[in-house]
């Protein structure tokens, strides 16, 4: 049996969108900005995305545009704000578990001449409120929290955090990739001022992403080229691309509670027989309000690598952490952050399920997990020390 728990890395494209895509991967091919027939064909295609899109998220078309990725959204907003407002200020605010595309952005700034404060999390990875009130200044011009964590799906208290932005007049970015398809997603009900999505994690297509940006917030250019996406992100737009998210926004909108219950319950069953069935294992930030498909689970005295090898070899796709730095030896920032002794942070494994997950694989992945603990168990000299 192949199994996919790994959709908050990725997922799997619905047919429908597919099918929405492919008058514009072959007949319908012209460039959306040119003027003649090819060009408004396609051009309309792109403005009724734009506008179906917006509709959704209850915004102006005018306030989304389009990129190349979440990463590239998140890029153009932290650094045209950062830009923009130089004048008023060089402080910025992000916590201390976002996706590597805001915290290295946040970094590359500081090199840069910006000052950066990181906000602490608890122990189920939620922000300090209190704690960001501290570490505002007058100086300070962006706060860059995201809505729901890729590793352990912890979702933030972005209105309040947002209330606290807008009495000190502070800009808002809201990174919600991991959010946005999966949970209801209202940018101006939450209170962002810049918000970041991207199709690939609801179903739709790979290379597109979008960024909302409320009318009046102000983004320099940080790429420059022609005049496409009121000239903050230059180039010939993805139309197929564009036309699939539009698709698979709809799609996860309609579906959304039904979706939510669904993966919920699969989720809860997952984790009781994995906690009745192995000992010594932790689920992480399970007191708190989490995205639906997500359980980021530790299992105590072995290595999350191994782990995740010996699930792979049994067909089971999990991950040992953010995908975009999975490859990397280090432990988690994340599981760190979160009080996480660096021993355990090793052990953990992200379990992420999405909507064509069924029961029969839940149990395959708990029979391979419950037999694969036990066999890396019983090479392992700290748990033989420990079981005598």
């Amino acid at each position: 049996m192949r199994v996919y728990l790994d959709n908050n890395a990725t997922t799997r494209m619905d047919s429908e969108v597919l099918e929405a895509m492919m008058p514009f991967l072959t007949e319908e091919y012209g460039n959306a900005f040119s003027l003649h027939l090819f060009g408004r064909e396609t051009g309309k295609a792109v403005l009724d995305s734009r506008i179906k899109i917006a509709q959704l998220l209850g915004v102006k078309p005018e306030e989304i545009i389009f990129t190349g990725s979440g990463t590239e959204s998140d890029n153009i907003a932290i650094r045209g704000v950062a830009k923009a407002y130089r004048n008023r200020g060089n402080h910025i605010i992000t916590s201390m578990i976002e996706h590597p595309a805001v915290k290295n952005t946040f970094k590359d700034l500081e090199q840069d001449g910006y000052e950066v404060s990181f906000i602490p999390v608890d122990k189920n990875g939620v922000v300090d409120l209190k704690e960001l009130e501290k570490l505002i200044r007058p100086e300070t011009i962006l706060i860059s929290v995201m809505h729901a964590n890729n590793e352990v799906g912890t979702i933030q208290p972005i209105k309040e955090i947002s209330e606290i932005a807008k009495s000190k007049k502070v800009l808002l970015h809201v990174d919600a990739v991991q959010s946005v398809g999966k949970i209801p997603v209202l940018p101006k009900e939450l209170g962002a001022d810049l918000l970041t999505f991207s199709a690939h994690k609801f179903y739709g297509p790979k290379g597109i992403g979008a960024l909302y940006i409320r009318q009046g917030v102000r983004v320099a250019k940080v790429i420059t080229g022609g005049g496409q996406e009121r000239k903050l992100r230059p180039g010939t737009l993805n139309t197929p691309a564009v036309v699939g998210m539009a698709k698979a926004l709809e799609i996860a909108c309609k579906s959304c509670d039904e979706d939510i219950r669904r993966e919920e319950e699969l989720r809860d069953y997952f984790e009781k027989q994995i906690l009745e069935k192995v000992p010594e294992v932790v689920i992480n930030a399970k007191e708190t309000k989490r995205l639906p498909g997500t359980s980021s689970v530790t299992f105590k005295y072995i290595e999350g690598e191994s782990m995740l090898l010996s699930l792979s070899y049994s067909g089971i796709a999990v991950s040992s952490g953010s995908a975009c730095s999975s490859d990397e030896l280090q432990p988690s920032h994340v599981l760190l952050a979160m009080g996480i002794p660096h021993e355990l942070a090793h052990g953990t494994l992200r379990f992420s399920l999405g909507k064509y997950n069924t029961k029969e694989e839940i149990d395959y992945t708990i029979e391979q997990v419950t037999k694969i603990v036990e066999k890396l168990r019983a090479l392992s000299p700290l748990w033989n020390e420990i079981k005598k």
